[in-house]
């Protein structure tokens, strides 16, 4: 049986800002939190990585919340910030941004102390594996292209 292998990268991204969150219909107190998001990204490609463009992709996705209050943002400004509200909503817009620059977002681990996760994994997902199942046809496309020019001296 063949050893399959899947090149993934971990990007890792901070969130500055504040939130409150509403409990039995009282606002709490506004506060900071420096939330970390860890996306775990397959690229369907053998080409060179360019790290640099998949991480300010991103990074330009959190930049306008960046230093602000979240609960003044769609959808927050309806939808408590906790971190699994927060986790499920940038989940969707961050796999078109991977998707975008070539990869494929596996899962992504939202965190808003060191000692606590949400994780949230495509890994089940039918658009996930069908994804995941193009890009390994393009790449043995790649590497038989490869072949193909070596053997024929091009």
């Amino acid at each position: 049986m063949a050893l399959k292998l899947t090149k993934e990268y971990i990007f890792k991204f901070y969130l500055n800002a504040n939130h409150y969150i509403l409990i039995n219909g009282k606002k709490g107190e506004t506060h900071p939190h420096t939330w970390e998001f860890a996306c775990d990204i397959i690229l369907n490609n053998d080409q060179f990585v360019q790290f640099n463009q998949i991480e300010k992709a991103i990074d330009t996705y959190f930049e306008k919340y960046q230093n602000q209050v979240i609960n003044e943002f769609e959808p927050f400004d309806r939808l408590n910030p906790t971190l699994e509200n927060m986790a499920e909503y940038f989940i969707r817009d961050i796999r078109d941004i991977v998707l975008d620059q070539g990869g494929i977002l596996v899962k992504m681990e939202s965190s808003e102390t060191p000692t606590r996760s949400y994780i949230l994994s495509y890994a089940e997902d039918e658009d996930f594996l069908s994804d995941l199942e193009q890009g390994e046809t393009k790449s043995l496309k790649n590497i038989a292209d490869r072949i193909a020019e070596d053997a024929l001296g091009e």
